[in-house]
């Protein structure tokens, strides 16, 4: 792609400050997903939503953002890229307000997809910018620019979100949005260069392919969250199930015969591009996955506050951080299939070294898995990137990026789902086996729940009175909770391993891409 505008003296800073305040916007939307995570359960608590309906603050948003990426192209040549960035960070700043207003959990999560849909363009709509504005010897200047904000967001995020739930309430972490917001959407009226719209564009959107493909993710969410308490054999979670397959078949069989696909499904085709896109999946589990169960483990096990739990979480963002530098130049001297893999087997190890969290873990037994995972992150988002669109040829390159890209968000927000289906499915099932086990004269789990080995000893084969009982039930659901948690992070980290599988099937990549080095990765 080459750039539609070329600056010069005159407009060149002006230029730059308007890729800026394309940056910021980008960082807003990255923000919001770090700075909410760690205040889930004060958002749960406070709105009074059950503890396993809580994840679809996160999932609202994601799911909205999958189906907003494939969007950005298209809306970008109706809309000019001036004004779908005004519209968009206008949107995501106004239903950030009404996040902040919301009394209920259905007003929240209605605004949460609005605010994800709009967020949605913002990450893409940048990277685009990056070969839209500026000449091929600024690029790397650009892309340095927007690829450190958009490592500084989680990095940042958890502390963030943690001080601000803390010292104000959680309502500011969505009216933090709003000044920058508008700001930033007055500041790109003026700054951004103005080009031709092309709203005749809109007729050639396939509305029938985007309604099938929301359609198929709404009924898998809502499937995966209602199977744990209505059972999987349920009506209503295999009628959602069928829904969900009929409706994601005929929009593969859609997407494969339109002139105009909102989703290029044919350059799957490619070997290499499909191990990518399943790398970038399982990473989307991994990534999501991981910022959403600390917080409920910090919280529900440790009984930490949303700033205590942005401290811990910190780490994470903080080895991320520093890792990248060193990743960006490793990615330009290493095999992209070594590297991936180096990466996804760490990445691996650190989720699994989480799956033996006690009720007692806290900063110090979680601070070297985090270590691990933030080093490996950047190994699994660089490499990836040019083992997918390294083959293809340059015309198809755009529209297989906001692919690559969409997968990870759609890994996101399935995993969240499934992570509860294994806490929230596992954790009843658990608690009987942990009484069962008591019941049997068990000294180790007694050990697990706080009892003194003495005290057990002495009531070993007396029946269980009302009084004892209510003493234990709560230490046994916060231990079975434990339990349900751990094997949520061995699941991810045994799809990771699977992943890791895949990379050697990949076709060989040079060290360097011209091919990515021309194109925008959306």
């Amino acid at each position: 792609m080459t750039s539609s505008v070329t600056p010069n003296p005159v407009n060149a800073v002006t230029l730059w400050v308007g890729f800026i305040v394309m940056c910021v916007g980008m960082f807003m939307a990255i923000l919001d997903i770090q700075v909410v995570a760690t205040a889930l359960p004060t958002i749960q608590a406070a709105i009074g939503v059950a503890p396993d309906q809580m994840s679809w603050v996160q999932t609202a948003y994601l799911v909205a953002e999958v189906i907003a990426i494939p969007l950005t192209g298209f809306l970008t040549r109706a809309l000019t890229m001036r004004w779908l960035f005004v519209i968009a960070i206008s949107v995501f700043s106004l239903a950030s307000l009404g996040c902040a207003l919301s009394n209920d959990f259905e007003t929240l999560i209605f605004w949460r997809v609005i605010q994800g849909f709009s967020g949605g363009t913002l990450i893409p709509g940048v990277f685009s910018a990056v070969f839209l504005l500026f000449p091929q010897s600024r690029q790397g200047i650009a892309t340095t620019i927007a690829g450190v904000l958009a490592v500084l967001a989680p990095t940042v995020g958890p502390i963030v979100g943690g001080w601000i739930t803390q010292t104000y309430s959680w309502h500011w972490l969505f009216l933090i949005n709003l000044a920058p917001g508008m700001i930033c959407a007055v500041l790109a009226v003026w700054l951004l260069p103005r080009e031709r719209a092309d709203p005749a564009s809109v007729r050639r959107l396939d509305f029938v392919s985007l309604i099938l493909m929301a359609l198929a993710l709404a009924a898998l969410e809502i499937a995966l969250k209602e199977a744990p308490q209505r059972g999987w054999a349920s009506p209503l979670v295999m009628g959602l199930a069928a829904l969900s397959l009929a409706s994601g078949v005929a929009f593969v069989r859609r997407s494969l015969t339109a002139i105009h696909p909102v989703v290029e499904l044919k350059t799957l085709s490619n070997r290499s591009f499909a191990i990518g896109c399943v790398l970038s999946f399982v990473l989307g589990i991994g990534l999501f996955g991981s910022v959403y169960l600390m917080p409920v483990f910090l919280a529900f096990v440790r009984g930490h506050g949303p700033l205590a739990i942005g401290t811990i979480m910190l780490v994470t963002g903080l080895a991320q951080l520093a890792t990248a530098p060193v990743a960006v130049v490793m990615e330009r001297r290493m095999d992209a299939r070594l590297m991936t893999a180096m990466g996804f087997a760490l990445f691996a190890l650190g989720l699994g070294l989480s799956a033996f969290q006690t009720s007692t873990t806290d900063f110090d037994e979680m601070f070297w898995p985090q270590i691990l995972r933030g080093v490996a992150i950047m190994l699994c988002m660089l490499p990836p990137t040019r083992l997918a669109l390294g083959n293809l040829p340059p015309g198809e390159v755009p529209d297989a990026s906001g692919l690559f890209n969409l997968m990870r968000n759609l890994g996101g927000a399935i995993g969240l789902a499934l992570i509860d289906t294994v806490i929230y499915g596992r954790a009843p099932v658990l608690g009987r086996q942990i009484v069962a086990r008591l019941q049997a004269g068990d000294v180790e789990t007694a050990q697990a729940l706080g009892i003194p080995a003495s005290v057990f000893a002495s009531r070993i084969g007396q029946p269980i009175d009302a009084g004892t009982a209510a003493v234990l039930a709560p230490l046994v659901e916060k231990l079975a909770l434990v339990h349900a948690i751990n094997e949520a992070w061995a699941m991810i980290a045994v799809l990771t391993l699977v992943a890791l599988c895949t990379v050697p099937f990949a076709k060989p990549q040079a060290v360097t891409s011209p091919t990515l080095q021309r194109k925008p990765v959306q």
